[in-house]
């Protein structure tokens, strides 16, 4: 309040002018703090309301105590809803969207005035499917997207979804794997093997073993399912149906 008089004051009483001035300071003020972390915010994940689009949203700041401001959650929300309405694409279209009257950059930039802290839109994600789950862990601490081949219960969604938050897999599966990835922990994997004396022949054999490993650990359809050790995500997927398939999916996290 006290800022909005100082501004109205500042330019003579003329509101448009008045917005200018604040927005002025808001650029100002992330000037000054442009080389603040921001380890702190709100991640968003939203579908449409058929379920065949996701996206999530992860504005950042600097304060725990900022972040769990109601006022800053609802201006996130506003910012994910405006996504999916206008079938967002990317983070650079985001922030040129306009939202009451002003682009969403804009918008954000009136939010450092207004609060202080260097805030700023930091990741945003969209997948489309023929079903999409979205689920958001820890007070929007941590948003999870999945794409499904073709709808699936609630619960079903949930528990998939929840696997992804939890074990931070890198792909669907072992195609998805970069092979830069692969190339790098198997070489790792020889090094380490012939460090133990181990000849080169026996080494190749078990660095493909450890691949095999990675494997199961890192791509979702081979890892245990959580909620049920004694088989994987792959398996617990045909016994709900033989044909359902995880198309993509979207972990965005803080820090």
């Amino acid at each position: 309040m006290m800022d909005c008089r100082k501004a109205l004051v500042e330019t003579d009483g003329d509101f448009e002018k008045a917005v200018d001035y604040l927005r002025k300071k808001g650029q100002k003020v992330a000037a000054l703090r442009s080389d603040r972390e921001t380890k702190e915010g709100v991640v968003i994940a939203k579908t449409t309301a058929d379920g065949k689009a996701g996206v999530i949203v992860l504005l950042s700041c600097e304060t725990d105590f900022v972040a769990k401001n109601e006022d800053f959650v609802k201006f996130a929300q506003s910012i994910a809803d405006l996504a999916l309405a206008n079938n967002v694409q990317s983070a650079e279209e985001l922030n040129a969207a306009p939202l009451d009257g002003a682009t969403v950059a804009d918008k954000v930039n009136d939010q450092v005035a207004k609060i202080g802290e260097k805030i700023t839109l930091s990741k945003f994600e969209r997948i489309e499917a023929a079903a999409v789950t979205a689920y958001i862990h820890g007070n929007y601490r941590m948003g999870v997207l999945v794409g499904f081949s073709k709808p699936v219960s609630d619960e079903a969604g949930k528990d998939i979804a929840m696997q992804i938050a939890a074990m931070n897999p890198i792909a669907v599966d072992a195609e998805g794997v970069p092979a830069e990835l692969i190339a790098r922990e198997k070489e790792i994997a020889v090094e380490q093997i012939k460090a133990e004396g181990k000849p080169a022949e026996m080494a190749e054999k078990i660095a493909a073993g450890k691949i095999n490993k990675f494997y199961k650990e890192s791509t979702l359809l081979q890892q245990a399912f959580v909620k049920d050790g004694n088989k994987s995500v792959a398996d617990h997927l045909k016994s709900l149906d033989a044909e359902l398939k995880v198309t993509s999916f979207k972990r965005v996290a803080l820090g």
